[in-house]
């Protein structure tokens, strides 16, 4: 994971209607009546099946910080599928993302024109079209390197290239990402 795809996974939690749960009991329990069963629950998390056992009737309480935060993800990543789902797809057809980044931006163009790489903050609303090429390659299992270059070359048409009003040629490099965050 990376910071691109850790910023579109937190923009869609952002849309859970209700808090995952608190205690490590609770959590425990989603997850085998997700994963149906205590074992499959044990080979994800890297503890055994009997700790599981003990984290389902509260005999335990309080885990390992490791334990307790891959714990917390894997349920995460299982809450609220269907507002997940919904979210996603309402990013990607009709309201977009918007886009809060510091990073270093740079251009290549016809010789002359070219102008030496800077860091900006920007913050833009991205149409829906490029959400979708988000949302599909990560879907799609694409590394960071891919999802940051989709994400550079959404930023250069919508903010450098003006959806095409200006700077034709203009092919824009995005790197040394400081900070991102992505909102739906």
């Amino acid at each position: 994971m990376g910071i691109v795809d850790d910023g579109l996974n937190k923009a869609v939690q952002q849309a859970f209607t209700r808090p995952i749960p608190k205690s490590a009991g609770a959590q425990m329990r989603y997850l085998v009546k997700q994963l149906k069963g205590t074992r499959a629950v044990a080979q994800q998390l890297g503890v055994s099946q009997r700790t599981v056992e003990r984290y389902v009737k509260d005999q335990i309480r309080r885990p390992r910080p490791d334990l307790a935060q891959r714990l917390e993800n894997a349920v995460r990543q299982r809450w609220q599928p269907r507002v997940r789902a919904e979210a996603r797809k309402r990013a990607a057809t009709s309201t977009g993302v918007v886009i809060d980044v510091r990073a270093r931006f740079g251009f290549t163009a016809a010789p002359g024109t070219t102008d030496d790489a800077r860091l900006r903050h920007l913050t833009l609303a991205l149409p829906p079209q490029h959400a979708a090429r988000l949302f599909e390659a990560q879907d799609a299992g694409a590394s960071e390197q891919q999802l940051r270059e989709l994400a550079g070359q959404a930023l250069g048409e919508v903010y450098f290239r003006d959806g095409g009003r200006r700077a034709a040629g203009l092919d824009v490099q995005f790197t040394d990402i400081e900070q991102i965050e992505i909102d739906l």
